[in-house]
């Protein structure tokens, strides 16, 4: 019988550093799709801070910290990252279990949102795309959720599949940025 082994999503294609920039992957713990029933997101909102701290996001935006936080995830949909979900939330919202579904990449240093210019049709400047915001978007071919969990650093989440086509795609452009100087 074969032994099996679990690997994460980018086993052997990270950390890559390049100039002053590094991606690295990331591993969140549980992931899951957290989606309110009709009328239900404020009574939602109130059961997932008293048992996990946080509010359901508002739009492009996230809540708690790292190792808990809930990302904005598309229309009436957050992702909960770390915790598994506490079951009285099920009175409220249909929940889904993503945790091996998805590839976490950290994007991080100097150039990182010049790195993004290249592949994503969002303004990511720090000015505009502050700590906390988040989006939904293209990442060259490929559906994505980044958010900015840091001055210079962005979370990529991309499906599991994407994993190794999202590595070439941000090392390539890491390296046309560090070219630049």
């Amino acid at each position: 019988m074969a032994e099996l082994t679990a690997k994460s999503p980018c086993d052997g294609l990270l950390p890559v550093t390049i100039g002053g920039m590094s991606l690295t992957e990331e591993q969140p713990g549980n992931m899951w799709i957290v989606a309110p029933f009709k009328g239900q997101q404020d009574t939602l909102s109130k059961a997932l801070e008293d048992a996990h701290g946080m509010a359901f996001p508002a739009v492009n935006r996230t809540t708690g910290k790292v190792g808990s936080r809930a990302v904005w995830f598309g229309r009436d949909m957050a992702l909960l990252m770390g915790p598994v979900p506490d079951a009285k939330l099920a009175k409220h919202a249909a929940l889904t279990d993503q945790s091996d579904a998805w590839a976490v990449v950290k994007l991080d240093g100097n150039g990182a949102e010049d790195v993004l210019a290249r592949l994503v049709p969002v303004d990511l400047r720090p000015q505009v795309f502050k700590r906390g915001h988040t989006v939904r978007t293209e990442l060259k071919h490929m559906m994505a959720s980044v958010t900015r969990t840091g001055p210079q650093a962005l979370q990529i989440l991309v499906f599991r599949s994407m994993a190794k086509t999202l590595v070439h795609d941000l090392k390539t452009a890491m390296e046309a940025v560090a070219a630049r100087g």
